[in-house]
């Protein structure tokens, strides 16, 4: 099994709010892997081991797993979850710890083409516990070893 660890660095404690809002997965290239509790959109977040908080200041070698980390969920989300737009951003502003949202959007999505933050449980629907174990094994088929399920 693909596991990518940094030097130095350990299990960062995940932020209450992160934790709140999604459903583990596991980890991916070194980065937790969380899928937002969200069943209206398909949407990761990438929660790399570091107590950094900007992208900028992760060591080259990590900075690089979280991009492979990206673009593999990003293919993910066209090739097999029928995403037409792929949103990444990396913000911030309520949550210090660094973290990595991968949207997919779609022309149907219920915010489209704003942004997908901000909505509240107004527009919210949380998986089924099956909804979330397809996904999940979409993830593992497509990622291979490179994902570590919890």
């Amino acid at each position: 099994m693909l596991r990518i660890a940094f030097p130095g660095l350990t299990v960062s404690p995940l932020d209450p709010r992160l934790g709140a809002d999604t459903l583990s997965l596991g980890t991916v290239y070194g980065s937790r892997l969380l899928l937002m509790n969200n069943a209206l959109l398909p949407w990761f977040i990438l929660v790399p081991d570091t107590p950094h908080i900007e992208l900028f200041e992760l060591p080259a070698a990590q900075q690089s797993a979280l991009l492979t980390a990206v673009n593999a969920l990003s293919e993910l989300l066209k090739t097999d979850l029928a995403a037409q737009k792929i949103n990444v951003a990396t913000i911030g502003n309520v949550v210090a710890q660094l973290h990595v949202h991968v949207v997919g959007r779609r022309e149907d999505d219920f915010c489209w083409p704003g942004v997908v933050w901000g909505w509240g449980t107004q527009q919210r629907r949380a998986y089924a516990p099956d909804e979330a174990t397809r996904i999940a094994a979409v993830v593992r088929t497509r990622l291979g070893t490179a994902f570590e399920p919890l």
